[in-house]
């Protein structure tokens, strides 16, 4: 199933500051003249800047969205397919993986590895690269620290000095493909809680660092198996003969037949109706919804109607 595309969802979002941030370098350098610890850098547009590295990025999203599942599920396997849950993904050995078909590998793993990955299958989910959209705004500083020691409460390491981001917008996208409406409902209960203040990113997030503010310039959700009839009055498939409303959020199980979608653990149904109405992707093949902005029925509308699927889910596995 995983072989093709049933749908795809592309959230782009700028990031912001709310106080100190560093993502720190790797390496140290031989100048003397730099802090301790660096802010990682690349090439972008034209010259050397600052920038979030997507898999920092997509590392903090996916602590969090564990932490969300455990705190409604399980935190180990429950054997039950019924019942949300969160793995430990560093001390977990899959053996309840192996010698399975890949549908079976999907439909055991934990609600988080089939959206995140694990040894077994693919993510989902890409994260790209957050770069500055305007280099002359970012404010960078160096601040100095010390390493308290717990016992004797004199300084253990230090003093050292970091660089620290205060202001600045940084751009990037989300990616998720082959989606349930569910999956997708979780991804905005992160965001919600990033832009909150509940977790950070990056260094020192204990201290105070790694707040920043999510602001959603636009999402596509997109069905590049469909078109749209006549009339534009309905989404019907080209192969298959699934149709639905002109205005309807689809989740992947909405595209399988009831023994694939069964077999992968897939919902059905899986959709929402939604304020947007579909038009035809590029070059007329396809179709897509698109939420613009943060307004009412802005990027806020499609996590809110996905949202609902992922409260059914939980009602659905506390019954």
């Amino acid at each position: 199933m995983h072989k093709r595309f049933v749908n795809h969802c592309t959230i782009d979002l700028t990031l912001i500051p709310d106080g100190p941030i560093l993502i720190k370098s790797g390496k140290e350098g031989a100048d003397p003249t730099k802090p301790d610890m660096e802010f990682v850098e690349t090439y972008h547009a034209g010259g050397k800047s600052i920038y979030l590295p997507g898999s920092s990025l997509k590392g903090a999203i996916r602590a969090h969205a564990e932490r969300v599942v455990r705190t409604v599920g399980k935190d180990s396997n429950p054997d039950r397919l019924d019942i949300l849950w969160a793995n430990d993904p560093l001390n977990d050995k899959y053996d309840y993986l192996q010698k399975k078909s890949s549908s079976d590998i999907y439909k055991l793993s934990s609600f988080t590895d089939q959206l995140f990955g694990n040894t077994s299958i693919a993510s989902r989910l890409r994260i790209q690269d957050a770069h500055p959209i305007d280099k002359k705004q970012l404010k960078i500083q160096e601040r100095n620290g010390v390493a308290i020691d717990r016992v004797f409460g004199s300084v253990a390491v230090g003093p050292f000095n970091y660089q620290v981001c205060t202001a600045g917008e940084f751009r990037t996208k989300i990616h998720l493909k082959n989606f349930s409406l569910a999956q997708l409902g979780l991804i905005g209960l992160v965001l919600r809680d990033l832009n909150d203040g509940w977790f950070g990113i990056g260094f020192a997030k204990s201290r105070g660092l790694g707040t920043v503010t999510v602001k959603y310039n636009e999402a596509v959700v997109q069905y590049p198996g469909c078109k749209l009839d006549k009339d534009n009055r309905q989404i019907k498939q080209i192969v298959k003969s699934g149709r639905w409303g002109h205005a309807f959020l689809l989740g992947a199980g909405e595209f399988l037949d009831a023994e694939e979608a069964a077999n992968y653990g897939f919902p059905k149904p899986d959709n929402q109706p939604t304020p947007i109405a579909a038009e035809p992707m590029d070059l007329g093949f396809g179709v897509q919804l698109k939420w613009q902005g943060d307004g009412e029925t802005g990027v806020p509308n499609l996590f809110q109607c996905a949202v609902r699927a992922w409260s059914k889910l939980l009602t659905g596995a506390a019954a």
